[in-house]
């Protein structure tokens, strides 16, 4: 069943997630003698590099990087399913400059809000939060991301996860948009 504001899954999307699972196997006997204790991991990213050639995972923390590589390892290993980042790391002038344009489009700050925060709000400037792709790798790390500390925050946004250690496996509750905050009750 798809998701209200999602897409069906595409023929191509598992031609891609295949061939690229048949590349991290290939790739398997190199990766194991260079670090024998990670090598599905080496070979899974070379492989999703090979599918997803402009991915910059730069500027991640430390922990937001460990737990998307872990997830995405995971993922394509046990469950043959890709998935790649969009968008990750944001500097605060991208981050500003995207929002001043949503504000044009849209008309106002408040209508910007839905799909873009100011640097200031946002976690992507911090490097915890993720856009990803395709639709199938979103369902996935939203079915599985708990066991990484990654999970879906906004119901408008199939894409956009966050990495959370705080939460112990409990996804936080996820707000209608970006613009929306909760207070926390005491």
């Amino acid at each position: 069943m798809t998701e209200p504001g999602t897409l069906p899954p595409r023929p191509r999307d598992r031609l891609y997630a295949a061939a690229t699972l048949a590349l991290a196997v290939l790739l398997l006997p190199v990766a194991l003698a260079r670090r024998p204790g990670r090598a599905r991991e080496l070979a899974c990213g070379w492989a999703l590099r090979m599918r997803f050639p402009a991915e910059d995972l730069t500027g991640l923390t430390d922990g937001t990087l460990a737990a998307f590589t872990a997830a995405r390892t995971e993922a394509l290993w046990r469950h043959g399913q890709l998935i790649g980042l969009t968008s990750g790391y944001r500097d605060p002038h991208v981050q500003q400059r995207m929002f001043d344009e949503e504000v044009r489009r849209t008309g106002s700050p408040a209508s910007a809000r839905t799909l873009v925060l100011p640097p200031a709000e946002s976690n992507h400037v911090k490097g915890v939060a993720l856009d990803v792709r395709p639709h199938e790798g979103a369902r996935w790390l939203e079915e599985h991301g708990a066991r990484h500390d990654l999970y879906r925050i906004y119901d408008n946004e199939w894409w956009h996860f966050e990495y959370r250690p705080d939460r112990g496996g409990r996804p936080p509750r996820r707000r209608p948009h970006p613009g929306v905050v909760y207070l926390r009750s005491r």
